[in-house]
């Protein structure tokens, strides 16, 4: 299976050219691993941005949380003494007869006025009781229920804990101040009293002033008592972020949203002394002030990267371009080479190992140069002598005339001499002349096919003189006006043959049929007999005669010698054979169109 693999992917690579791999081999082993690297720090960068941030919030918060308990501490040490006062229970649980005396018990009670001079983080002190005797002075408020807020109803109902609420003070132009509040109870006189204790809120501005993120403390209905952001406060604090990920707990360090725009969030409660509920204070920070130190770290790292990157990048794609492009010349080179052309040389500069095969190529080229041009010379010299051997060949054959056919004829010509009149016997002499002449006169170039056929007809009327009746003969000679060039003494074998071969058993009946046909590649011309034939070994036996290269005795060499001529010359099959036995035999030979000439 793995080698299965193994070979797949070499396949696949080994199909990709070699810039491409070089690229490839670039991205995989540096620009991937970077980026992973990349991303990987980056990450790493952010969440440390993060926890640092977790621990930086955390600090302040903690900090803001013990400064605003300290502030809170006065205001509950005050509300714990009052709580116990005897001439402030004796002061809001008598029934006064006119406004006078009311005044007089007012000044005589000056522990309000000192408890605010003694702690600066109180804004102002109220008690609010039930008592229609006494005079509003906004210290000291008698309670009409109708008219009371419902913050005023809740604490009430407390026995003793302090509440903590961001409450409109009516004493202060109606603005909203964060505000203990605490029930009294007269216990001697079974009344009680409400203390509301203002804090300053400029005690808790410098506070928040003081810190470098958007910091906010808010009570249990999330409104904003104070912040680092003054149009902040008394705004709520779920209508300004948006919690995306509060995590397990209600408070912590969490995600958040504010404006649309991603902040965290750090979280913690303050429970002052004895109170029954709590404040929280939250730090709010945005995403981008965490995570843009290491974003822009990252930023620089990508720069720096890319800018490797692309040089790295520059250097492999030059490298490889003049690479690929001495490979793409020394190819071009070898595929001119292969298609033929050894003219070419490929110039390559350079050691290396491509250099190195260039220069093996040109020797290449100039090894196969001096091969070919020895080759050729061999082959020079071999063909002039084989055509030297095959015009001393063709002499020979033209100058060997059968003896027994020459004294036939004449021992025909003496005996019909003496048998018939001398017409005939003048006419056989003309022919045996023509023939004989022509015979001395041929040479080894092309002669017109009508020559040829002169020939041919000259031997086939000496044998008709010699046969008599039994031997006919017929000759389609129309073709013969185009003048067709024909190499020499082709068709006057084939027609001897025929004669001595085929018809020369036959005692009656025989006949020579020479056809020329005209087709789409050339002319055939085609020698028939209605002899003896031949059988199908014997038929092979023949072939592998005119085949075989050497002259040996017993070969016919009359067909040996057309067959051999007709192939060199024309590049055929040369003679094509067909015979039936005691049917007869059937001689054809293509002379090609683009080779017959006109004479």
């Amino acid at each position: 299976m793995r080698n299965a693999f193994h070979q797949y992917v070499s396949t696949k690579l080994n199909q990709i050219k070699i810039r491409d791999k070089l690229i490839l081999m670039f991205l995989s082993s540096v620009v991937i691993p970077i980026a992973v690297v990349g991303l990987f720090l980056t990450n790493e960068l952010k969440a440390n941005a993060i926890k640092d941030a977790q621990e930086q919030a955390d600090m302040n918060v903690e900090r803001v949380k013990q400064r605003i308990n300290e502030v809170l501490k006065g205001p509950i040490m005050v509300a714990n003494h009052l709580q116990f006062d005897e001439r402030l229970s004796e002061l809001v649980n008598t029934d006064y007869e006119h406004s006078f005396s009311v005044f007089q018990a007012y000044r005589s009670y000056p522990d309000f006025a000192y408890h605010k001079g003694n702690h600066p983080e109180i804004e102002t002190i109220r008690l609010y009781v039930d008592n229609p005797t006494l005079l509003n002075n906004w210290t000291f408020i008698p309670v009409e229920g109708s008219q009371m807020a419902s913050w005023y109803t809740i604490a009430k109902e407390d026995v003793g804990f302090y509440q903590w609420f961001y409450l409109q003070d009516e004493t202060q132009g109606g603005g909203h101040y964060l505000s203990l509040m605490k029930r009294i109870n007269f216990i001697e006189y079974g009344t009680f009293g409400l203390l509301v204790i203002t804090i300053a809120p400029d005690l808790l501005e410098t506070i928040m002033q003081q810190e470098t993120h958007q910091t906010v403390v808010v009570d249990e209905q999330n409104s904003i008592i104070s912040s680092s952001e003054p149009s902040f406060i008394g705004e709520n604090l779920d209508e300004l972020v948006v919690v995306t990920d509060r995590g397990e707990g209600k408070h912590g360090f969490y995600e958040g949203q504010a404006n649309g725009e991603p902040i965290h969030m750090m979280e913690t409660s303050l429970f002052p002394e004895l109170s029954q509920n709590q404040l929280r204070i939250v730090s709010i920070i945005h995403t981008e002030d965490i995570v843009g130190a290491a974003k822009k770290l990252s930023y620089f790292g990508i720069l720096v990267t890319g800018l490797g990157i692309a040089f790295s990048l520059f250097l492999i794609v030059w490298f490889s371009w003049g690479y690929v492009n001495r490979l793409s010349r020394l190819s071009a080179t070898m595929k001119e080479v292969a298609q033929g052309n050894l003219t070419t040389k490929v110039a390559l500069d350079g050691t290396d190992e491509i250099g190195q095969i260039s220069l093996q190529l040109n020797k290449m080229i100039d090894d196969l140069n001096e091969s070919i041009a020895q080759l050729l010379e061999a082959n020079e010299q071999k063909t002039a002598l084989e055509r030297k051997q095959n015009e001393m060949k063709f002499k020979m054959m033209a100058s060997q005339m059968n003896p027994h056919f020459l004294f036939n004829t004449l021992e025909a010509i003496r005996m019909r001499a003496h048998m018939s009149n001398e017409t005939d016997i003048a006419k056989a002499v003309k022919r045996l002349g023509q023939l004989l002449r022509k015979s001395l006169e041929v040479g080894s170039s092309m002669i017109p096919l009508k020559e040829e056929l002169e020939m041919v007809r000259s031997y086939l009327e000496i044998q008709s003189f010699r046969y008599g009746e039994r031997l006919t003969y017929d000759m389609d000679d129309a073709v013969t006006s185009d003048n067709v060039a024909v190499i020499p003494l082709t068709i006057q074998p084939l027609v001897e043959n025929a004669v001595s071969h085929g018809l020369e058993a036959k005692e009656a009946d025989g006949y020579v049929n020479i056809r020329i046909k005209r087709a789409e590649d050339g002319i055939w011309i085609e020698v028939s007999d209605n002899g003896i034939g031949m059988g199908p070994q014997r038929q092979q036996e023949v072939r592998a005669m005119i085949e075989d290269p050497l002259e040996k005795p017993e070969n016919r060499i009359g067909l040996r010698n057309v067959h051999q001529r007709l192939k060199q010359t024309y590049g055929t099959d040369g003679l094509l054979i067909s015979s039936s036995q005691g049917e007869g035999t059937t001689v054809r030979f293509l002379i090609p169109k683009e080779e017959g000439s006109y004479v």
